[in-house]
């Protein structure tokens, strides 16, 4: 006769319950008094908050994924001056050995209109002529606030000058370069104002969004055929919903900076790459407009008091070097977005020509070629 295995009715009714434990214990935080409610409450919208996020970025990234990823370059000639380097060579090497088409131009006021109502286009001129020479495209930047340092741009004649009065002569400034090169075949759109309302960084006269909600719609009133591309919060969460509403949405992606306020060291943003398309899908659900990283960082982020030119390569590898590069491509590109414009390449030519240290240009030449 076989025997029967008995079961204790405790055990029983213990392993069938060992999944309501968590939910017990949560009912017992809940009840012990009132911060524990807050508590609950709070957790409750974070887990909410995120996956609702997360599930806003799936869709953003599938819906986008089809189409084609262009990856460019924001260029400089100041930059590549400060370097030692000549400007028309670094360029005609981004085009030819990293074979980079897609270009974020710069129209600094203080470089073409040195005095007022003179206007000097030469050197803007042959970046144009050379993006046309290889089929690529110009995200021209517009308007006092452009990329690099002091961020804004004004000429030493309009420096001390009052809002009233050099506000109507950037618009002058701007309507000449629009005339320019508004109808060029190979201007893609305009970034105007970058970064515009990050107050804690640059040297800026004004930071009114009444002026950037005019700007926006003078340049319309003068080429309505060209998309205008407005900057956004980088790493806050927040959706863009007040004017200006422009074409596309622009935002910086850094990754690893220098912390001169607290821990003065350097800090890595724990960003998963999800959450930048989460802000790009709520963006175009909210508004119908696309986003695009303007700039990706791929040059060191060093601390305070130190340069560019002669940080040892020990501290610029801290922040850059040639896996992290490689790892930020990639970053950017599981964010979704179709369109990425590097930040830092006149420096990689300045390591590699300068200071024999070309592993930087040779990584972006390796990387970029997968993308072509």
């Amino acid at each position: 006769m076989p025997i029967k295995k008995r079961v204790s009715p405790t055990s029983n009714a213990a392993s069938s319950a060992w999944y309501k434990r968590p939910f017990k214990w949560l009912a017992d935080y809940w009840r012990k008094n009132v911060f524990h409610k807050i508590v609950c409450v709070v957790l409750a919208i974070v887990i909410a908050f995120t996956a609702g996020m997360y599930g806003v970025a799936q869709w953003y990234i599938f819906k986008h994924k089809n189409e084609p990823l262009r990856i460019g370059a924001t260029f400089i000639p100041n930059y590549a001056e400060y370097f030692g380097l000549d400007p028309q060579v670094t360029m005609q090497k981004m085009i030819d050995e990293l074979g980079i088409r897609q270009f974020r131009l710069v129209s600094y006021w203080k470089d073409i209109e040195k005095q007022p109502g003179q206007y000097d286009f030469s050197s803007l001129d042959w970046q144009f002529s050379k993006v046309q020479a290889t089929g690529g495209r110009v995200s021209l930047a517009i308007g006092l606030r452009q990329p690099r340092w002091p961020e804004c741009h004004a000429p030493t004649w309009a420096e001390q000058m009052p809002l009233e009065e050099w506000y109507p002569k950037l618009k002058i400034f701007m309507q000449k370069v629009i005339e320019r090169y508004g109808n060029n075949p190979v201007l893609e759109s305009y970034q105007l104002e970058n970064e515009f309302f990050m107050t804690v960084f640059g040297i800026c006269p004004d930071h009114s969004r009444w002026r950037l909600e005019d700007e926006h719609s003078y340049v319309k009133s003068l080429d309505s055929n060209t998309p205008i591309i407005v900057s956004r919060s980088n790493n806050w969460i927040g959706l863009p919903l007040g004017d200006p509403r422009p074409d596309r949405f622009g935002i910086s992606v850094y990754k690893r900076v220098w912390d001169k306020s607290l821990t003065k060291r350097y800090y890595e943003y724990p960003l998963p790459a999800w959450f930048y398309a989460g802000l790009a899908g709520g963006a175009e659900i909210l508004t119908g407009k696309d986003m695009v990283i303007h700039e990706l960082q791929a040059e060191s982020w060093l601390p305070e008091g130190m340069s560019m030119k002669t940080a040892p390569l020990s501290e610029i590898n801290k922040s850059i070097n040639s896996k992290r590069l490689k790892d930020r491509i990639k970053y950017a590109e599981a964010t979704g977005m179709r369109d990425i414009y590097l930040w830092g390449p006149e420096w990689w030519l300045y390591l590699k020509e300068k200071r024999n240290y070309p592993d930087l240009w040779v990584t972006a030449k390796t990387e970029l070629q997968s993308y072509r």
